[in-house]
């Protein structure tokens, strides 16, 4: 293999079992990445299929309320509905062409295992998404999207039952049938995922980076995506890496407040160890024992972070802060009545952050990556407001 860390963090913490798919992996990417057809392919997927350059548009009464200039970088209207289809239309498309029939993929928020069941549908493989029962249920349309497009969805209903469960069963999936190609959703786990992943969402970095200069004139003082693995963060991160001007910041999950201990704020409440293949960030206890985490969103529950945003708040290229459940809920409802935009609630936090932080912003132009729509969170959404007025009709006595 060749460089398997970015600075300290990384590295390929794996079983013996998968050390060859890895390698065959790495040898794969890095060939097949040069390649003009698979770019061509993967470039005609992206842009007729996906609906790729996915728009920068200006949230023009949040900006004015909030007296900075707030761009939103829209990878909610990319087919599926969030950015999660980059990776997973690169990385099956990578798997057929490595001659891979079977994917394996995680999910938390449900949106990873869409694009992935949505990508071997296009392209004609057989999928099987890992999916943690607490997230089931919270993230039940996901499900059903899944199993239309003809993914088998298995259940995990150990541990905590979410995302890092999922991770832990997937990859045990993968040991027992290294034949299969393993589509990680996030920029984590052993050396070559990190990198191929960021690698798949670069696009969102280049498209900001053109269109910022093009609509604005300039570019961003601040670029702001919400962090939970990181895939989104690192994607937008990727094009304003070069560009010295423009600060980065990673917004975690602060949920109920990091003196509860319910949280999922690595970086504000967490230490460097080993978890899914690789060293980074996380939050663990004393003895190295994962700690649980929380959030309101499935998404950002997760106690490590990707090991190249790890190394990036070492060198001092970004921040990493927090919001917390509240800040997130208020930002969706801030988006959704003022701009017509219903976000993630992944994507929510990163609205969270800049509302409380206005003061402090006022003036700056800010391009956040709204990685997703928040169709999927609209039970858990509704749930916080009391119900709906649908609650109150019985289906079956208007439809007698």
């Amino acid at each position: 293999m060749q460089e398997t860390r970015f600075g300290e963090f990384g590295g390929v913490y794996a079983p013996e079992t998968l050390m060859a798919p890895l390698e065959e992996l790495e040898q794969a990417w890095r060939e097949l990445r040069e390649d003009p057809s698979f770019e061509a392919d993967l470039h005609s997927l992206l842009h007729d299929y996906a609906g790729r350059p996915t728009p920068l548009t200006r949230a023009e009464q949040l900006s004015a309320e909030l007296g900075c200039e707030l761009w939103l970088k829209r990878e909610d209207l990319l087919h599926t509905g969030a950015h999660k289809l980059n990776n997973a239309l690169g990385q099956c498309l990578l798997a057929k062409s490595m001659g891979k029939a079977r994917i394996l993929a995680e999910t938390g928020a449900g949106q990873h295992g869409v694009a992935t069941a949505t990508a071997c549908a296009k392209l004609g493989l057989e999928c099987v998404v890992y999916m943690g029962e607490v997230d089931v249920v919270r993230q039940r349309p996901n499900v059903l999207r899944m199993e239309l497009m003809g993914a088998r969805v298995e259940v995990v209903k150990n541990g905590q039952r979410t995302l890092k469960d999922a991770i832990n069963e997937a990859m045990r999936a993968w040991v027992s049938d290294p034949e299969a190609h393993y589509v990680l959703g996030s920029a984590l786990g052993p050396h070559p995922f990190p990198s191929i992943v960021a690698d798949f969402h670069h696009v969102i970095g280049r498209e900001s980076r053109e269109q910022i200069l093009a609509q604005a004139g300039g570019l961003p003082d601040l670029a702001v995506a919400c962090v939970g693995g990181g895939s989104n963060a690192i994607g937008l991160f990727r094009g304003f890496l070069d560009d010295d001007s423009v600060a980065l910041v990673g917004v975690e999950a602060g949920g109920e407040g990091l003196e509860t201990g319910r949280h999922a704020a690595r970086f504000s409440g967490g230490s460097p160890g080993v978890l899914h293949g690789c060293f980074t960030w996380l939050l663990q206890n004393y003895d190295g024992q994962i700690e649980h985490t929380h959030s309101v969103s499935a998404g950002l529950d997760y106690p490590a972070v990707g090991p190249e945003h790890a190394a990036l708040q070492a060198a001092g290229r970004a921040s990493y802060e927090y919001a917390t459940d509240e800040e997130a809920l208020a930002a969706f409802s801030a988006l959704s009545e003022r701009e017509g935009i219903l976000p993630a609630l992944e994507s929510s936090h990163a609205v969270g952050w800049i509302m409380r932080e206005c003061e402090e912003l006022r003036g700056m132009r800010i391009v956040v990556n709204l990685s997703g729509r928040g169709d999927k969170d609209l039970s858990t959404i509704m749930a916080t407001r009391g119900g709906s007025a649908v609650d109150s009709v019985q289906g079956s006595e208007v439809m007698s």
